[in-house]
């Protein structure tokens, strides 16, 4: 068997341990990549973040369903936090497509969605800033100018606190940051006419769509129209 060979079959158990959401194999599969000398970025775009895409196609399709995908991003967590380490040593990054901001709006404290969404985005090769739950407006607009971001992400949870994005828009335009920083909304009593409603760039129904339309808005050229 060649190298290469080797590699894709690598590559393969490593997009086979995202969709299994067996994250014992994938820390496994991505110490066996770090002793054979795979280079630790090929290891997560061409392995894992593979395995990921498909997880979020089948979760879309309604093939898989929520707890399924939330294993899928802890398989995805372990894989990346073993290579962590060799890519800081030699210094590499992944291109990164954009800055995110993410949070759940004030007065809200749901956060697995959210956390499920940033990890999605994080393995689409964003750069995300999770501001975790019961965010105030302003904190939106303070780290986003802090990072320069691209895209501001609001989650909410209940009927409730949903109003509570509209005010992160609104916060964000008195600061200057609007349109240049997008707004991407979601979150369970959210919909695509309430997004429109309040002037939102885009809406994800989940955290695969959520992807999708921060691609889009970034100009990733393999993003679909949403």
């Amino acid at each position: 068997m060649t190298t290469e060979m080797t590699s894709e079959a690598l590559f393969e158990a490593m997009r086979r341990s995202i969709i299994d959401g067996d994250d014992e194999r994938a820390a496994e599969l991505a110490g066996e990549a770090l002793r054979a000398g795979v280079d630790p970025l090929r290891a997560i775009d061409d392995g894992f973040v593979i395995g990921l895409r498909e997880v979020g196609d089948r979760f879309s399709r309604g093939d898989m369903f929520l707890p399924e995908m939330m294993l899928a991003a802890k398989a995805m967590k372990r894989a990346v936090a073993v290579l962590e380490p060799e890519l800081d040593r030699r210094a590499m990054k992944r291109q990164v497509l954009g800055r995110v901001v993410i949070g759940s709006v004030k007065g809200d404290i749901h956060e697995i969605g959210k956390n499920l969404v940033a990890t999605m985005l994080a393995a689409a090769g964003f750069e995300v800033h999770d501001l975790g739950v019961d965010v105030p407006f302003d904190r939106f607009v303070e780290k986003a100018r802090e990072v320069d971001a691209d895209i501001v992400g609001v989650s909410a949870l209940l009927t409730t606190t949903m109003t509570g994005q509209r005010t992160v828009i609104e916060t964000l335009a008195a600061g200057g940051l609007r349109p240049r920083v997008k707004v991407i909304v979601g979150g369970a009593p959210v919909t695509r006419e309430w997004a429109e409603e309040i002037g939102a760039d885009g809406y994800g129904e989940d955290a695969a769509q959520a992807v999708t339309v921060a691609r889009r808005l970034v100009g990733a050229a393999d993003a679909a129209v949403v």
